[in-house]
């Protein structure tokens, strides 16, 4: 009997005397029976703004062969586990939050440069002890609005500019750039991309290639010379998970401008110079912002909850844009309606409307608005979500295809793509539910469905945000 042999036995002796004396693995003593591990009872509180759609099911489609244009939409029946939707539109007020953050940001990293006077205090590179950690920003610090030194106050004006004609001091949209990481844990887990070649086929009759070359697209971001944001993927070969973390850097500002373009012949200059920046509006659903910046401000909200939680947030699951199936399922309410109240009309037997549309030809004014109104003016859905029709329409996750449904699970359906830089613009739809203040009564129900191109903002396209429930235990195990 060789050393390792001997060795070997030594360890299980040891190991057998040891749990002998100490009892049941996991420390509770049951008379040697299958307990289970113990656990701390877990319900997760329900976020700021947000309500619980509870899991079920539902036929997705129009239920009745009614479709606008003729066209036969497919319908399927599908199942959607639980999850936390924000209960209005993201507002301006909401909006700017996030663009303050960055703009903030910005002002914080350039105190922190020698070259605006170079404030250590803005920038954290070290722990107590003294040894260097990942800097980042200190935003325990404040920023000197009022009593700033004229370093300080160069910093502060820097992301600011005056417009040229007007003469007033505005905000530079241009250098409202978001960067953020995302990791894909889907394209982690599929068994073709494992890193361990062994990994990737389970059957045994296949013999295994350890020198299996598998390429990947991984989406990356930067700056170039001429400060230009370049945002492209790039295929290559497998080599660790960090191949799955995707960079992205976004412009985050509004689209403004969406008001006159959305709109010829028309005088919408008010809007597009007042409703992002004026307080009057800050309760507005938010426009202008396309597909990729929500995407951002999703990623910024989960990044700012998880920091502000610290230690109690791995169990937290990301804030995201809902699927196109989650959206219906949330806006169809208890009882499945095809709007989200309970008749098929419009309005009341008052003649007062449930949602903000166009009630009639050239006539937005008759249900009491001419563009959006405040979020939560009319009355919420039984699953206690306002404006799912009407207002703004919204973006959701689901890449935009005719089939629909039909070429997705029917268990939490989704469909995504994330098209890359140099995929034909078609591939870049993306799937808006709800309908808006500009739209008639059929495109407003729960069951249409249209699309817009993901890096386009419009003045009646907004967003919500969504968060997969938590499983929890009440019980402790």
């Amino acid at each position: 009997m060789n050393m390792k042999k001997l060795l070997l036995i030594g360890c299980i002796v040891i190991l057998g005397t040891l749990s002998a004396c100490m009892g049941p693995a996991g420390g509770a003593s049951a008379g040697g029976e299958l307990t289970g591990v113990s656990a701390v009872a877990w319900n997760e509180p329900a976020p700021y703004g947000m309500v619980l759609v509870k899991r079920g099911s539902l036929k997705i489609g129009p239920e009745k062969s009614d479709s606008l244009w003729g066209i036969s939409v497919p319908t399927k029946e599908v199942s959607v586990d639980a999850f936390w939707m924000d209960e209005t539109e993201i507002t301006n007020s909401k909006y700017k939050q996030f663009v303050f953050w960055v703009r903030d940001s910005i002002i914080r990293e350039r105190l922190a440069d020698p070259a605006f006077g170079g404030n250590e205090l803005y920038k954290i590179e070290e722990d107590r002890e003294g040894n260097p950690i990942k800097p980042h920003l200190n935003w325990n610090k404040p920023i000197p609005w009022k009593k700033a030194t004229e370093d300080e106050q160069l910093a502060i004006e820097s992301v600011y500019k005056i417009h040229p004609v007007e003469g007033n001091k505005i905000l530079d949209a241009d250098q409202m750039n978001y960067a953020y990481e995302f990791f894909d844990h889907t394209q982690a887990a599929l068994r073709k991309n494992r890193i361990n070649p062994a990994e990737r086929n389970l059957n045994t009759d296949v013999p295994v290639n350890m020198d299996e070359v598998i390429m990947i697209s991984k989406d990356t971001a930067y700056v170039d010379e001429d400060g230009r944001i370049i945002n492209q993927t790039v295929t290559r070969p497998l080599s660790s998970l960090y191949d799955f973390q995707n960079s992205y850097i976004i412009n985050i500002y509004p689209d403004t401008t969406c008001w006159v373009n959305d709109f010829q012949n028309a005088y919408n200059e008010p809007y597009m110079k007042l409703y992002f920046s004026h307080p009057s509006y800050n309760g507005y659903p938010v426009v202008g912002v396309n597909w990729e910046q929500a995407n951002a401000f999703c990623a910024w909200r989960t990044n700012y909850l998880l920091a502000g939680l610290r230690g109690a947030a791995r169990f937290i699951q990301r804030y995201r844009l809902p699927s196109e199936v989650e959206w219906e399922f949330a806006a169809r309410g208890v009882d499945g309606n095809i709007y989200p109240w309970k008749e098929e009309e419009t309005k009341s037997d008052k003649g007062c409307f449930y949602g903000n549309f166009k009630p009639d030809k050239g006539d937005y004014t008759k249900d009491g608005n001419l563009i959006t109104t405040r979020v939560g003016a009319y009355s919420p859905n039984s699953n206690g979500l306002y404006d799912m029709a009407g207002n703004v329409a919204e973006w959701t996750s689901t890449v935009y295809t005719e089939a629909g449904v039909l070429s997705m699970s029917d268990m939490n359906p989704d469909l995504t793509y994330n098209a890359a830089k140099e995929d034909p613009y078609m591939m870049k739809k993306k799937t808006v539910r709800g309908g808006s203040w500009k739209d008639v009564a059929a495109f407003i129900r729960s069951d249409a469905r249209t699309y817009e191109y993901q890096n386009v903002g419009r003045s009646y396209i907004g967003f919500r945000c969504v968060r997969t429930q938590i499983g929890y235990n009440r019980k402790g195990k």
